[in-house]
């Protein structure tokens, strides 16, 4: 059974002035190779430094290389099938590799904001319990965090794509350039657990992550307001960057959600624009605002780059 992806030429009209992909198709896959490639090589960078300097082994540290490594992951489930997609006559995959693509896109994107919920906790613990934070932050308790934050989303989109597979598809065509929530618009009827287990796992993985950091940070913020100007500091040096990851891709998810589930029609150029955000912008914003805000990480990035032109 194959799921076409034919619109993926329509969308690339609109977004380079109604220019037929395959005349540029070579171009395009240039662009986007460069892209993977920044990508994977910038998170990496990062991850291989608190990998390698053992005075980065701190759960903040720690976190970040995690959803940095999940960045990684996340555009690996799609930027190769698209590079594939440029340098074929037909965009097609087939229906089980479709759900297998539908699956790791929204169980990474779960996973992203179990991470940032772990590491506002984290933050939570340091800034207002910093006695107690070397008890709390174990080894231990860092590892378990780390496997609820895949294991989590993992085991409740099983279920969901389990509902996916055994329904009726009536429609071969997907308007997207890789599979997400657009594929219910396959289905012949639109199935209520589907929309109900959906709705229950966006709630669990995206909602409640995001109402713990909100109250953590509002708990940080409340402190900060009656401490001193260092602390104060502190918690912009270490909150900022996670607030600023938090919001965005908070914002790119639900827009993905809310398209799909309200059916709402919106202009292609615009699909396009938030599309490429959620798969082109987050994964290079990420290392750049960690490499760049985080004091300690931008050192030993300065270092390497410094090291690398004398050599």
């Amino acid at each position: 059974m194959l799921v076409s992806l034919e619109d993926l030429n329509v969308t690339y009209i609109t977004f380079g002035g109604h220019v037929e992909v395959h005349k540029y198709r070579y171009l395009y896959f240039m662009v986007v190779l460069i892209v993977y490639i920044l990508i994977i090589c910038s998170n990496s960078t990062i991850v291989y430094l608190i990998w390698k300097h053992r005075d980065l082994h701190e759960p903040m540290y720690i976190f970040i290389a995690a959803l940095l490594l999940n960045s990684v992951l996340f555009s690996t489930n799609i930027y190769p099938k698209l590079l594939i997609d440029f340098l074929s006559e037909q965009q097609i995959i087939s229906y089980q590799a479709c759900l297998v693509q539908f699956y790791m896109f929204y169980t990474l994107a779960g996973s992203e904001f179990v991470l940032l919920a772990a590491m506002a906790y984290d933050r939570y613990v340091s800034i207002c319990k910093p006695l107690q934070y070397p008890t709390i932050m174990t080894k231990r308790t860092v590892s378990v965090l780390l496997a609820l934050s895949w294991l989590v989303p993992a085991c409740e989109f099983v279920g969901l794509v389990t509902l996916t597979a055994n329904q009726k598809l009536c429609s071969f065509t997907l308007k997207v350039i890789f599979c997400n929530n657009s594929i219910y618009k396959l289905f012949c009827v639109s199935s209520r657990a589907v929309t109900v287990y959906g709705v229950f796992v966006f709630v669990n993985v995206v909602v409640l992550p995001v109402l713990f950091i909100l109250f953590t940070y509002t708990r940080i913020l409340i402190i900060c307001y009656h401490s001193s100007g260092e602390v104060r500091r502190k918690a912009a040096q270490t909150c900022l960057p996670h607030l600023m990851v938090l919001f965005n891709y908070f914002f790119l998810i639900t827009y993905d959600v809310i398209t799909v589930r309200l059916e709402t029609d919106f202009p292609k150029t615009a699909r396009l624009v938030m599309t490429l955000q959620l798969v082109l912008y987050n994964p290079l914003f990420n290392p750049i605002i960690y490499g760049l805000k985080m004091k300690e990480i931008y050192k030993y990035l300065k270092k390497l780059f410094c090291q690398g032109k004398t050599n």
